[in-house]
Parts: structure tokens; sequence; C-alpha cells
């Protein structure tokens, strides 16, 4: 017999038996002669005993151990994958001597860990600020752009730190606020406008400090304009500017001005303006910043995104099949407004989002019965990711409020 102590619990096998698996670690154990050999297989031996000690895990040791006296490797649910691979290759045993049911349960497990720890180690870079102390080490500066980091990064770091963030939030509010009221009718006046315009500017020179101070505080540049948030940041101060930029070479060159008159093109650089102030919008973004529920809904979309482009899929899908049965069994009716599919698009997409506007509907009563169609497969469709969405938006949302 062969002694084995796996740690502290003695196993007893016979020789002919691992000797059957020659390239397992007991096997060579079971067949070598020279003793040098057979020392460097374990971790130590008993003269006395004649007992071959090995310092790993006894619970799993157990399977292995039935492995050997039966030739099947039984997996349980229960054990770690990772820990359960880390044994089986000590011992030299591959996962092909389990049996198929077990193997393809164990591998769907490994997958779902892989995955998991994937998304934990994404969520945990999200977590991470762009930089950390220790990069300002040596730095020029860096003790001040340290603080300066701590101050508009950090909002945990002081109570100043919080008030910013506060402040930053609300600069926000106000700036949507203020463009809002800027396309009501009342306020286009010239004092309303005078106010408007004043507004504006003071959220200008708050969100251009803030940026410039992370610009300033930050240790790499190129990292600093990779980060998502920074972007936004940028996009929310450059209509300002820009617009400054074309009121001013449309005031100080009268003669271009007049040859954009007799070139007719007045009107869309207006239309060039009015886009340009629409851009502001995208300010609500800068709220992620601070905002726990928006970084992890962000999150979410990015790791359900393959979820996301199947459920358009279908919603393609069904806009165009809906739609060309309803033609077919509808474009013979006087006065219909299904004269084409592309015109039934509108009302399968409608349909399908179970909003309905009842501005198109059908009447025939196969037309009828192809709506009822197109409403139940829309509820089937909208059902079907809520629950996905739902449960990784609240898992992240919990991580992210766990770690701050």
């Amino acid at each position: 017999l062969l002694n084995i102590n796996v740690g502290g619990k003695l196993f007893q096998i016979a020789h002919s038996v691992v000797a059957r698996y020659p390239i397992t670690r007991l096997g060579k154990l079971a067949l070598y002669t020279d003793p040098t050999k057979k020392l460097q297989l374990c971790d130590d031996y008993s003269v006395q005993k004649n007992e071959y000690f090995f310092d790993r895990d006894p619970s799993i040791f157990h399977y292995i151990f039935h492995f050997y006296r039966s030739g099947v490797l039984w997996i349980m649910d229960e054990m770690c994958p990772s820990n359960f691979v880390e044994e089986i290759e000590y011992w030299g045993i591959h996962l092909k001597y389990s049996q198929r049911c077990c193997r393809i349960l164990f591998e769907e497990k490994q997958d779902e860990l892989s995955e998991y720890l994937k998304i934990q180690k994404e969520l945990e870079a999200e977590l991470e600020p762009l930089d950390s102390a220790k990069q300002f080490e040596g730095k020029f500066l860096g003790q001040f752009r340290e603080m300066i980091w701590n101050l508009i990064e950090n909002p945990y770091s002081s109570v100043a730190a919080k008030v910013i963030a506060v402040m930053s939030s609300i600069f926000v509010l106000i700036s949507i606020v203020g463009m809002t009221l800027s396309t009501v009718e009342e306020m286009k006046h010239k004092t309303g406008k005078v106010w408007m315009e004043q507004l504006e500017m003071i959220c200008a020179i708050f969100f251009t400090s803030e940026y410039l101070m992370r610009l300033i505080s930050s240790s790499s540049f190129k990292a600093f304009l990779r980060a998502a948030f920074n972007a936004v940041d940028l996009v929310a101060i450059l209509p300002f500017y820009i617009q400054i930029l074309f009121e001013s070479l449309d005031e100080g060159d009268m003669l271009y001005h007049e040859e954009l008159h007799k070139m007719e093109n007045v009107g869309k650089l207006g239309k060039v303006l009015k886009l340009i102030k629409l851009m502001r919008i995208f300010r609500i973004l800068k709220l992620a910043r601070h905002s726990t529920g928006l970084r992890a809904f962000g999150f979410t979309m990015r790791q359900c995104y393959q979820q996301v482009c199947c459920l358009f899929l279908f919603i393609a899908m069904g806009v165009f099949t809906f739609s060309a049965l309803m033609h077919s069994v509808e474009h013979d009716v006087p006065g219909t407004n299904f004269t084409s599919i592309p015109y039934a698009w509108w009302w399968a997409a409608v349909s399908l989002s179970t909003v309905g506007y009842g501005d198109t509907v059908p009447d025939t009563v196969l037309g009828r019965m192809v709506a009822f169609g197109c409403i139940s497969f829309g509820i089937i469709l909208n059902g079907m990711p809520i629950s996905i969405l739902y449960n990784k938006f609240s898992d992240y949302y919990a991580k992210l409020k766990a770690h701050e």
C-alpha cells in the first residue's frame, strides 16, 4: 500500500491502482524507484511510518482518491472552480476523466466565474479615480497638484471638496434651467436676454475653471484627455466659446457679413449657432460625475450592450415584418394610410412599443388581427430584457454605493 498523508488525513491505496495512471503525481510516486525523485513529488516523507506527506486540501483529495479507485472524477457543485482546477492540476489529473454532464456544468460555472471576475475588475476600474496620490510623487509641484486633485476629484476628502461637488451639480442645474428659460417667448426680450447671457457667462466661467483645475492637477495629460468625464466637461464648455467666436466674426467683418447676405447664408449661420447652443444640453451629463445612479446606469448599458443590440434587432425585425403584413391586407382599402410598407413603419414601431398613438389604425378584420399580433409581440419583446437589465443595474448600483 501507498501511505498518503494529505493535510493531516491519512489515505492508503495500492501501488497497482495508482500505477494505472503513470502521468499523475501519485502514479509517478508509485512507479519511481529513485528515492530522490520521489521526494521531489511530495512535501515531506516519514521513514518510520513510510508515509508521504502533501500539504494540500484534504477535502478535495477525497475526490482524487475516489478517482484512482473508480476511474471517474466526480465534481460537486459546491466546489470553487478555481480551487478545484488548481488541485487537480497539482495532482496531474485531467478534467476529461469526469463525466460529461459534470464537465459541462463545471465549465459553465467556470465561464460564469470568469465573467464575474471580468466585470468586477471593470467595475473596480470604474470606481478608481483618474489619478491616485502615489502618481504625484516626484512630479513638479506634486503636493500642490495633489491638493487640487483631491479638491476637485475626491468629494469625500474634505468638506471643501464636498462643497465644490455640490456647487458643480447646482451650476449644471442652473445652466440647464437657464437654457430652457431662454427659449420662452417672454424671456427673449432685451432685459430677459441680458439676464440669460449673464447667467450663461457665470456658468461657463465656473465650468472652465473647474476643467482647468482638473487639467492642471492631472498627472498624465493623455490619460486626462482619454477620460470620458473630461470629454463631457469639454463638450459642456465649448459651445459658449464657439458662440462668442461666431458672433465676434459676424460683428467684426461687415463686408463678409454683407457677402453672406448676398449668398443667403445668414440663415445657415443662425442654424449653426442654434445647434451649438443646443449642445449645452450635454452639461446634464456632468451630473454623472457625482451621481452613483447615473454611473451605474452607464456601466449597465456598457455591460449589456449585446442584449440591447439584440433587442433593437428584434424590434427592427418586428417593424419590417408587421408593416409588410399590414400593407398587404390594408393597401386596397379606400383612404387607407398604409399606402406603402415605409408608411406602415411608424404604425408598427408605435404598436410594438405598446404606445399606440392611434393616428393610423387598420380598418379591416385581417388588419386588426395583424395589429393584435404586433401588440402581443411588442409586449413579450419589451418584457424580455427588463429583468436582466434591472438585476444587473441593482447589483452594480449596490457595489458603487458600498465602495462610497
